[in-house]
């Protein structure tokens, strides 16, 4: 039996998703392309993930200057996803906008890690593909 998501976790979500930071936005228009597809704001009960990979079981989260003083509430969190199967990566929002395309590398990557030696740059999902003819 599937278990049921909390409906307010799944509303801050949505909302979440609607309202994306700026760090966000730089690194889900890089990595959104690919495949393994990503999926932004993933709720794992009790948390909600910033972006996660889930063939890869990659959680990454981007994290602002309001964890500066959060860091032992991180590491639980940290903790408690890893008990859940999840490899987990913090990124600065400050680091990934200085540098976007190298923290999109990284994600990207770090996900073939996980997954056992895809190729560390993944097509994106039409790229490469032949065009089949239309048939009227």
């Amino acid at each position: 039996m599937l278990r049921r998501v909390d409906p307010r976790l799944t509303a801050r979500a949505r909302e979440l998703r609607n309202n994306p930071t700026p760090a966000e936005i730089a690194i889900w228009q890089r990595v959104s392309r690919y495949r393994p597809p990503c999926t932004r704001q993933y709720v794992e009960a009790p948390f909600i993930i910033d972006l996660v990979c889930r063939k890869a079981k990659l959680a990454i989260e981007l994290d602002g200057s309001q964890h500066i003083d959060a860091v032992d509430a991180d590491a639980r969190r940290t903790a408690y996803l890893q008990s859940q199967g999840w490899r987990v990566i913090r990124l600065w929002n400050s680091d990934v906008l200085a540098n976007p395309d190298g923290a999109a590398q990284h994600i990207l990557s770090t996900a073939a890690e996980c997954l056992g030696g895809t190729h560390p740059q993944p097509l994106p999902s039409r790229e490469g593909r032949a065009r089949r003819p239309r048939y009227r």
